[in-house]
Parts: C-alpha cells; sequence; structure tokens
C-alpha cells in the first residue's frame, strides 16, 4: 500500500491521499476512510463505491464522518485501490487544501441541461476557483466529471461542459452498478442522485498529465447500422438484419451465447476522423436489438476490432508519464469495464492489478469514460499528478 500507510512524524504532508475499505457495515467503513484521509486540512474528498451498500445508510455514515469536508462520488462497476483491482469495496481520494482549490457542482435532469446553464456554472465554478486559486488556472487546471452511466445523456452535456471549459482538459467517467444495468448514482452534498452529473473543477500546484488509451486493433470487416433508435442507443438492424443476429454471425456465435465478457473481447468501432473509437454493446434485448453505451446511430458504420495487449499499453502509458511529471503521487484513473473483463477472460486480471497498484491507481471500472468532450468506451483514461511545482 502507498498513501494509507501512517505518515512519519516530521515528513513533508502528501497533497493528495488514498484509502480503501471493505467493510459491509457502513459505519466502520466511513469511519476508516476519514482516519486515514483526515491527516491534514482537505478541499475535497472523491470517492468511488460498490452499488451492493446500502447508499442511504452510506450517505448518513459519511456524511456524519466528514461533516464539512466536501464529499463527492458515485457507484462503480469495480474499484480501483492502492491494492488494485477491487470489488465489493469503497475506495477514496482526499486532496491537500494547500495543493488544491476546487469547485464542485451538480447538474440534475440531464435531459433539460442547455448550452447557456452550463456557460452559467461554468463561469461560477471558474470565478470560485480563481478567488481561491492555488495556481494560476490556465495551465494549472482541469474538470473531473461524473456522470450517472444509465442517463443515456453523455454525448449532450459533455459537448456543451467542453465548450465553456475552453482549454482546460476536462475527462471523467460514467457510474456503473455492477453490471446490473439498473441504478447509477453520483454523490453530492450528502445524498445519491440518479439523473445527475457531477463538475469537479480541480486547481492545483502540482504537475498532472491527462491521458486517454485504448488497445483495440481494427480489422477490415464491417457492421453498417441500418436501423436504431438513437435517443435509447439501441440498434435495431444491422446490415439489414437483426442486429444480434447480425452480430453473433460476424463473430462466429449464437445469441444465445451473447453476453457482457463476449462483447468485451468482440468489440465494435467507429471511425472519427483519423482515428477508430469503440462503441461497446451493452446487452442484448428481447427484440433482438443491441443497446449500446455510447452514441449509435442509423446509417454508421461499425468495424470489427480485436483486443490488443493490455499490459503493453498500460505500461508504455506510465513510462511516457514519468517522462513528462516524474514518478506520480497518485494517478486518478477511469478503467472501462470492459477492460476488466476482458483482463478476466484472458486470466490477466492479477498482473494487470498488480500494474495499476504499482503505478498508483486511484479509480473505478466504468460504463463509459470522457475525454474532451467525448463519451468513449473500452478505454483507461484519467489524470496522474505528479510532486509540487512551487515555481508557478
Amino acid at each position: 500500500m502507498f498513501a494509507t500507510q501512517p505518515i512519519a512524524s516530521g515528513s513533508p504532508l502528501p497533497a493528495v491521499l488514498s484509502s480503501v475499505s471493505h467493510d459491509q457495515d457502513v459505519v466502520m467503513a466511513a469511519e476508516q476512510l476519514y482516519r486515514n484521509l483526515q491527516v491534514q486540512p482537505l478541499s475535497l474528498v472523491l470517492f468511488f463505491c460498490a452499488s451492493q451498500y446500502d447508499l442511504e445508510a452510506l450517505s448518513k455514515a459519511l456524511k456524519a464522518c466528514f461533516g464539512d469536508i466536501p464529499l463527492v462520488g458515485c457507484t462503480s462497476a469495480g474499484e480501483i485501490s492502492d491494492e488494485g483491482y477491487t470489488q465489493g469495496s469503497i475506495t477514496a481520494i482526499g486532496f491537500s487544501a494547500e495543493h488544491f482549490a476546487i469547485e464542485v457542482a451538480l447538474f440534475n435532469q440531464l435531459a433539460d441541461f442547455s448550452f447557456s446553464d452550463a456557460q452559467s456554472l461554468v463561469h461560477g465554478m471558474l470565478e470560485g476557483c480563481r478567488q481561491k486559486q492555488v495556481a494560476p488556472i490556465m495551465g494549472h487546471s482541469f474538470a473531473l466529471a461524473l456522470l450517472d452511466g444509465m442517463s443515456v445523456r453523455e454525448e449532450q452535456l459533455l459537448n456543451v461542459l467542453n465548450a465553456q471549459l475552453g482549454s482546460i482538459p476536462l475527462l471523467g467517467g460514467s457510474a456503473g452498478d455492477d453490471l446490473h444495468f439498473r441504478d447509477t448514482y453520483v454523490y453530492y452534498q450528502g445524498q445519491f442522485h440518479s439523473d445527475a452529473a457531477i463538475l469537479i473543477l480541480v486547481n492545483s500546484r502540482c504537475r498532472f498529465e491527462v491521458f486517454s488509451i485504448d488497445h483495440l486493433i481494427d480489422t477490415e470487416d464491417k457492421l453498417v447500422v441500418t436501423e436504431a433508435d438513437s435517443n435509447q442507443r439501441r440498434v435495431i438492424e444491422l446490415n439489414a438484419a437483426p442486429a444480434a443476429e447480425e452480430y453473433a454471425r460476424a463473430i462466429g456465435l449464437s445469441v444465445e451465447q451473447l453476453d457482457p465478457h463476449v462483447f468485451a473481447m468482440h468489440p465494435l468501432s467507429v471511425r472519427i476522423g483519423d482515428r477508430y473509437y469503440a462503441r461497446a454493446i451493452q446487452k442484448v434485448n428481447e427484440d433482438l436489438s443491441l443497446t449500446f453505451y455510447c452514441a449509435v446511430e442509423t446509417g454508421i458504420v461499425l468495424t470489427r476490432s480485436r483486443c490488443g495487449d493490455l499490459a503493453e499499453g498500460l505500461e508504455s502509458l506510465f513510462e511516457g508519464i514519468r517522462r513528462k511529471i516524474g514518478p506520480p503521487q497518485l494517478v486518478i484513473g477511469y478503467d472501462c469495464i470492459f477492460r476488466r473483463l476482458e483482463s478476466e477472460q484472458r486470466a490477466l486480471e492479477g498482473g494487470i492489478s498488480s500494474l495499476l497498484s504499482r503505478n498508483r491507481v486511484i479509480g473505478f471500472n466504468t460504463y463509459g469514460e470522457q475525454f474532451n468532450g467525448m463519451h468513449l468506451n473500452q478505454t483507461f483514461t484519467g489524470v496522474a499528478l505528479g510532486g509540487p511545482d512551487y515555481g508557478s
């Protein structure tokens, strides 16, 4: 473990700390997180929790422990702690008030969120950050988003937020519920909310590096979406045939064999500009349509992709991060649930988990990732936090 170890007397306090609790008693879990994080004044605590917890009881326990300390978070499809991949846990990050000035906002009823709403919200957050900034806003700030993963509103919201943030990088993840696909929540001011999102504007004197990588390799096999319900991210037909049947035929399986593990191992991508981006399948519906995690519409061409080397991609990413900002204090990571399912299928979970732990990743498995206004699937997206830059 790294951030949950006792801090030696007289040693400088870290700018960012982490903790994890596997305790299923919410009071005990909240107290454990508080003890590990509240060793110095904090500007924010960010947490990710398994959906199996009694969320109402967890809300009360967290509020009782952390009091007036700003606390935000979301439910997950799996957690990443200093131990690597975990399940059925709560993992949390504490940002020191000395090194971070942070503004947080919640927005409800995502279907009605407008450009003018985004403009007012972001401008207010920027002004709040300027009043307590620890470094110049430009070049020393980034924004994190947490979104209800079942809202089907990520693309619209991210577009308007990204336009207002300008050069400030925006990244984040969609909340999960352990592959139940029923209820996903974000947490703000003592309550869990659905049909909602949280924006966190972070100003820091620490060096940082934002990133988003995938490991997919494109093939020549194409599937055309010939009928879709874009509002529900549902593909009804591929190549003028029932979508589930055509997808199953293309990968050499039966419809009955289709499940999240198969979707993870047989991804589809769409070309945008010069790059391909995954469009991950969430589930098969009774009418043999396919529901996706990301935007789909009639007429797009989906390309069958194959999975590359998960570990090699991560090793290369972390090596590049160390070259740019030095050894990270902590990496906030949003890891698509399909990457974790793939690591399980290929018996790589232990190695990937160890790799994440060694590189100080704290985060969760998502129902989608966000990077600079785009809603993505099957990526590892996040921000690496380096040491303080006292020259800023």
